[in-house]
């Protein structure tokens, strides 16, 4: 038995949780496991019932599951509010919960969607399979702020023990990968960054069998459209792996296919799409549900090694797509258009059936 919160949230985030559901209960199904799924609140919609979004008996619940399954939060309606109470505080307080400092951001592309991408197609040829790791719980987001009407300020600030944890993990990631690592920082400028690039070289050392290499946050975002095939693993702090990922978006064809994990050293991670609640188009069976749906595919893998489960619902993603269906976002001349649930839909069959 294993036991996932599942937190829809906002906008889009109950319609494509509930086609990444679809597909876990699909995997439950085929390969005889059994998931134990609890609903709960978050952002907006518990700014709603209660007034602030995320509840202490939530932040309970989900530190006693085996991981978090969560959608996205936010909408003009709760833009008003201040950061203290404003829905994205919800998954950040979440996410300080569980010490989930890593954020995993795979940019892979499906070749079926080669021509969704503005790359040329020899860039694409070589190949895109990169993991960003993102330190999530430090940095600007969370440092000291204040304004006045005539200025504000932000504080960028990080701990030797924040660094090291995260650079770590992207060095045993990248020993189960292709070995190499590069990391991203702003150390001809920034102090934060000089101890940034110091703990990666100390990392490097202790692991002698993974390439290490440095670039600056500017020429990273240019090599990573020029030249996304030198990538394997991408680590970084906060807010450049914020842009990094959103970046990568465009390799993968879209938003809508950028899956996420959130972990730490302890227990419960938490898994999520990348994109954002969209909530211009919520409720109208339009969004793409495959980041949420490969979400799932992650969660299987690192919370419960179940690797082939993983890999089935991958290999049921890219079937789909190779049969030519297509959401709004991904669509190109020819494709069979179809909607959210459709989409999900086809994704769950061809897990059922995939061999």
């Amino acid at each position: 038995m294993r036991k996932i919160a599942v937190l829809p949230g906002d906008g889009i985030g109950p319609e494509v949780i509930g086609e990444a559901v679809k597909v876990l209960k699909a995997v439950g199904q085929r390969f005889r496991h059994t998931f134990e799924l609890v609903d709960g609140i978050i952002g907006g919609a518990s700014i709603d019932r209660i007034g602030f979004p995320i509840s202490d008996a939530l932040l309970a619940t989900c530190e006693q599951c085996d991981a978090v399954l969560f959608g996205a939060v936010g909408g003009p309606k709760w833009d008003h509010l201040p950061v203290e109470r404003n829905p994205n505080t919800g998954l950040f307080i979440l996410r300080k919960k569980l010490d989930a400092y890593a954020n995993l951001r795979p940019a892979k592309l499906f070749p079926p969607l080669a021509p969704v991408s503005p790359l040329k197609n020899e860039v694409l040829a070589k190949g895109v399979d990169i993991l960003i790791v993102r330190e999530l719980t430090g940095g600007l987001y969370y440092g000291r702020r204040g304004r006045t009407s005539q200025s504000a300020f932000d504080t960028l600030e990080y701990t030797r023990r924040e660094i090291e944890r995260v650079v770590d993990m992207a060095f045993r990631l990248a020993q189960k990968r292709r070995k190499k690592v590069t990391s991203v920082d702003k150390s001809n400028v920034l102090d934060t960054s000089k101890l940034w690039r110091e703990i990666a070289i100390e990392a490097g050392r202790r692991y002698p069998d993974v390439a290490l290499n440095h670039l600056l946050i500017d020429t990273a975002a240019m090599r990573l459209i020029a030249n996304p095939s030198d990538f394997d693993v991408i680590v970084t702090e906060n807010t450049f792996g914020d842009i990094l990922s959103d970046e990568a978006a465009v390799l993968a064809g879209s938003l809508g296919m950028l899956p996420s994990a959130s972990i730490g050293d302890g227990k419960v991670a938490l898994y999520e799409p990348v994109h954002g609640s969209a909530p211009d188009i919520a409720g109208k069976n339009i969004a793409n549900p495959l980041a949420a749906i490969l979400s799932v595919a992650m969660m299987l893998e690192y919370s419960f090694a179940l690797r082939a489960e993983a890999s089935a619902v991958e290999r049921a993603v890219e079937s789909v797509l190779q049969a030519g269906y297509r959401t709004r976002d991904i669509a190109t001349p020819g494709a069979k258009v179809v909607g959210t649930g459709e989409m999900g839909a086809r994704v769950a069959e061809a897990v059922m059936r995939e061999s």
